[in-house]
């Protein structure tokens, strides 16, 4: 197996602690804990994407996500740790006083262009289109697709189950349960419990795209995972589980009676979840282990998401 150059940015291992609600004990890696500015299961993909930037001598990293995108903000704050300038392509509307991720990639000096809901969806070409103006001006435009789901970086996925290893037996558990956005960070853990043969189920909670959509996804880039780095493995498709219709509302918004569970978690244990990812995830997990005693057999990811609470106060506290 190769193993890909990285750059140190998350503050890792991150710890696996036992928790209680509602009298229930159950496992959650606190990947939200990363870092601070760069909290979040973002970071760990982006030690691999910023040294392949650096490798590839880029001028200007490229990227894309909401507006309120985690991922957005931590490859800013990534890229300008390594002195790199950065463009955003965002879906959504700029705003007069903005709030959470947009206000840091704005404090950090980001170059932000904003995209309707039909631009976005060929976010893909306008960025190599724009990458191709500055080629032609000598400048070497880095793009990193959304949620930073290529093969090396979720190969920072790949390397949290054998962080987790060194944390617990994982012959002891039943399943990894966390949000699914891009799907890198599900196809990063498939990758790694196929290529360890580990009888465990990766449970993606899908947040923004259709559950055959997040599925074709994962599979995709765990199989990239699997050719890039030479795993000779057989990714095993029968253990990864979707669980659809938790975000029904649509990924830029929640509804009332997940918001209670979430303040309900937050005053009984201290641990707050965004209301895009980890929220949506959260009453997922709560449904359908938590609530049946299953934690100790199935570990919650808290994947970050802190600042896209920002400007949802009225929301959070009804």
């Amino acid at each position: 197996m190769k193993t890909p150059k990285k750059v140190n940015l998350a503050g890792i291992p991150t710890p696996i602690e036992v928790v209680k609600y509602q009298n229930r004990k159950f496992l959650i890696k606190r990947d939200d804990l990363t870092g601070c500015e760069l909290s979040g299961n973002k970071v760990r993909k982006l030690e691999y994407i910023i040294a392949d930037a650096i490798r590839n001598k880029a001028d200007i990293i490229f990227t894309c996500g909401g507006e309120q995108s985690n991922h957005a903000r931590a490859t800013t704050i990534a890229a300008k740790k390594f002195g790199m300038p950065v463009r955003l392509f965002l879906w959504g509307s700029d705003r007069k006083i903005p709030t959470g991720n947009l206000f840091l990639n704005k404090m950090y000096g980001a170059e932000i262009l904003f995209l309707n809901k039909s631009e976005y969806e060929k976010v893909n070409d306008i960025m190599q289109y724009q990458r191709e103006k500055l080629l032609r001006k000598n400048l070497n435009a880095f793009v990193i697709p959304e949620g930073g789901s290529t093969a090396n970086g979720i190969f920072g996925y790949f390397s949290f189950v054998m962080e987790l290893m060194g944390q617990i037996d994982l012959k002891k558990i039943n399943g990894i349960v966390s949000a699914s956005g891009s799907g890198g960070t599900s196809a990063g853990m498939l990758a790694a419990v196929s290529y360890l043969n580990l009888d465990i189920q990766i449970i993606a909670v899908n947040v923004l795209y259709s559950k055959e959509v997040i599925t074709k996804k994962i599979l995709t880039l765990a199989e990239a995972i699997n050719l890039e780095y030479d795993l000779n493995t057989r990714i095993k498709s029968e253990n990864l589980i979707v669980l659809d219709g938790y975000s029904d509302e649509g990924y830029k918004s929640i509804s009332e009676d997940k918001i209670k569970l979430i303040r309900n978690f937050a005053v009984e244990t201290g641990i707050l979840f965004d209301p895009a990812y980890t929220g949506k995830a959260f009453v997922a997990y709560y449904e359908n282990y938590l609530s049946r005693n299953l934690g100790m057999k199935y570990i919650f990811v808290h994947t970050g998401g802190i600042f896209g609470i920002f400007g949802r106060e009225k929301e959070y506290l009804i």
